[in-house]
């Protein structure tokens, strides 16, 4: 299977070059894990879903705390018949997660959910769930919607995306949940993402 994220990370600020660079540091943790390349648009990360979450969560909680308006655009897959299997890519929990009703995968997401480490990182994040080449998918996306309204970090339902907000830990392992625990082990699911962090708008709004 391939597994992978495109991730872009977008500081609102003049310095938004070191941002970025004092963010990089985060992902070291990772690099033994995952393939990470980057261009002028956007770094792919491959590799288990666990540390794929885990680096993303922890690059964009590093620009976070620069205290500048941040938001992140990412694009996660798993299992694209248009790219190559990737032994790295190889995960044991994926397989458990499906060999379990949808009403358990739910209980169990939502258990590790409550588990996540607090990082002391409040986001936002809005995405959607694409379970796709699937008889009855809105089963598995409806599945995922009421997992999510049990996790504490649910806002609300939009058009075509659902509203988090949160801690980062809490709220990236919410998205890794959803991307494990529903559409079919072997299927082609996508979860298109934007994060945000330090929004000026909310102020605004309140003023």
């Amino acid at each position: 299977m391939f597994i992978g994220a495109q991730v872009s990370l977008y500081p609102m600020t003049s310095g938004f070059v070191d941002v970025i660079m004092s963010s990089l540091g985060a992902l070291d943790p990772y690099r033994e894990d995952l393939r990470i390349e980057t261009d002028d648009m956007s770094t792919l990360m491959v590799g288990p879903p666990e540390a794929l979450t885990g680096a993303m969560r922890d690059l964009f909680a590093a620009a976070t705390r620069s205290g500048e308006h941040v938001t992140m655009h990412v694009t996660l897959s798993r299992g694209c018949p248009g790219e190559p299997d990737d032994p790295s890519c190889h995960c044991e929990a994926l397989v458990e997660a499906q060999d379990k009703s949808l009403e358990e995968r739910r209980r169990i997401a939502a258990a590790a959910v409550a588990d996540a480490p607090d990082l002391g990182a409040p986001i936002d994040v809005q995405f959607s769930l694409y379970v796709l080449g699937q008889d009855r998918h809105m089963d598995e996306i409806y599945g995922c919607i009421d997992f999510l309204k049990e996790t504490g970090v649910f806002l609300k339902s939009k058009n075509f995306c659902t509203r988090l907000r949160g801690d980062a830990g809490a709220v990236f392992a919410a998205i890794r949940e959803a991307f494990l625990r529903f559409g079919p082990a072997e299927g082609h699911v996508t979860i298109d993402l934007t994060a945000s962090a330090n929004s000026p708008s909310p102020k605004a709004s309140a003023a």
